[in-house]
């Protein structure tokens, strides 16, 4: 029987502990025995959810990393900027690593960061949960069989929700830039660059152009008669779009583990304690042209690979209805798909048919939520999970594995294009150090 995996939460968000599910679902391969938060209230909670003593809760990640190693591994889910100064002295200090997205938010960083993990051999994986997912697991799979040929383009488009971008990417956490440090293209698309560079199977760009700005949330677009609160001092609220209210009272349970983690201290908060908290101190009551938004709503970014094929990505912000979308052309045919179907389409070129093509569809038949409103990601988070305990325990890991240095182009390539959208520049990929 493979070893158990012990490891150790540090950051106690929504996301490590929805990581940190898998051991509750499989505790004879992960048991979680600790975790590091400055919040004495998700300290408590993840105890009580995996049973452990307080002798086993710390702080924060040097009070962790100044103990004996505790654990085989930690679940790495602080924020985007405290994934290198929490990653480096836990990796020091002789733990593994699954560390969320995006796990560097410079290039000094990238490879700083890079630079630790070889120099303490820890294994580290990064939680692009895409890559689990069924359905791109499946594209996959068509691509490495060569039935469509080298690939020639890859178009990859991302509509996001309205309600997804003014919760996250206007009134929430990664809404400024330069409170947050990511911005919009490497907090929301970092999971689409990773795809990209994934499906063109380590082949890195070497130029990168973009375009896009902040086109809806300009406070100089602000509405007439908006105040600063949704419920406390506007007078269109009825009408508006963004309405507090319309978001997050009518839909209480629409990305609650945002909305409403200020009430964490209340066991069960009812509508009336929703109310209040948006009217007073709840970031997410805020009227969304007076959040002091900071990053781009759409963008655009096209990539030039070292053996001549191209990559176009669109991120657009404010639709109303998520999906991703996946078009991917070869010498020999095509692969095209919506993520959020789960559906994808395999064009063959047939010389001798009427038309010029064969086609298959494949339906994979998966359910539920795949923009992350209530917390999944079209199936790929558990497996992610599943991975990584496998890797630890000495086993081969996946096609979608994800080690730092196979996210790194991922990584690059956002922070050109970022640079080429503030500069209206052509960017020169630089290479991995």
């Amino acid at each position: 029987m493979s070893k158990q995996i012990t490891a150790i939460i540090v950051g106690a968000g929504h996301r490590a502990i929805l990581y940190s599910l898998y051991a509750l679902e499989h505790p004879d391969e992960l048991k979680i025995v600790g975790v590091a938060d400055p919040d004495p209230i998700r300290r408590k909670k993840v105890a009580e959810m995996h049973g452990f003593g307080e002798e086993m809760c710390f702080r924060n990640a040097e009070e962790l990393a100044a103990r004996p190693k505790l654990a085989d591994a930690v679940i790495n889910g602080t924020m985007d900027r405290q994934h290198v100064p929490t990653a480096v002295p836990l990796l020091r200090a002789g733990y593994d690593m699954l560390l969320e997205k995006p796990f560097a938010i410079s290039e000094e960083e990238v490879n700083y960061l890079y630079k630790v993990v070889k120099e303490t051999g820890r294994k580290v994986m990064i939680c692009h949960v895409l890559r689990y997912a069924p359905f791109y697991v499946a594209i996959k799979q068509r691509l490495l069989s060569g039935e469509i040929g080298d690939i020639i383009n890859i178009q990859a488009t991302e509509h996001v929700s309205y309600h997804h971008l003014a919760v996250s990417f206007v009134r929430g956490k990664w809404g400024n830039e330069e409170k947050c440090g990511a911005p919009m293209l490497l907090a929301k698309c970092c999971h689409d660059m990773d795809l990209i560079m994934w499906l063109k199977s380590g082949v890195s760009p070497k130029q990168i152009a973009s375009f896009g700005s902040d086109f809806q949330f300009d406070p100089a677009k602000k509405p007439a008669g908006a105040g600063k609160r949704c419920l406390v001092d506007c007078q269109c609220e009825e009408t508006c779009l963004y309405s507090a209210k319309k978001h997050y009272l009518d839909h209480p349970d629409r990305w609650a583990f945002y909305v409403w983690d200020c009430l964490e201290n209340i066991e069960e908060p009812m509508l009336e304690d929703k109310r209040k908290s948006l009217m007073t101190d709840n970031i997410h009551g805020r009227c969304v042209w007076d959040c002091e938004h900071t990053v781009v709503d759409h963008q655009s970014v096209l990539m030039n690979f070292a053996d001549g094929a191209t990559a176009t990505l669109n991120m657009i912000g404010g639709a109303a209805k998520p999906e991703r979308n996946i078009h991917i052309i070869g010498t020999k045919g095509e692969i095209k798909g919506v993520f959020d179907d789960s559906v994808f389409t395999v064009r063959t070129i047939d010389t001798a048919s009427e038309k010029g093509w064969n086609e298959e569809v494949v339906d994979l038949k998966i359910g539920g939520d795949k923009s992350g409103m209530t917390g999944s990601h079209g199936g790929g988070d558990l497996r992610l999970v599943e991975d990584f305990v496998h890797v630890l325990q000495g086993e081969e890991p996946s096609i979608s594995c994800t080690t730092i240095k196979d996210s790194i182009n991922g990584h690059l390539g956002v922070f050109c294009a970022e640079r080429a959208r503030k500069e209206s520049a052509v960017i020169t990929m630089p290479d991995i150090r």
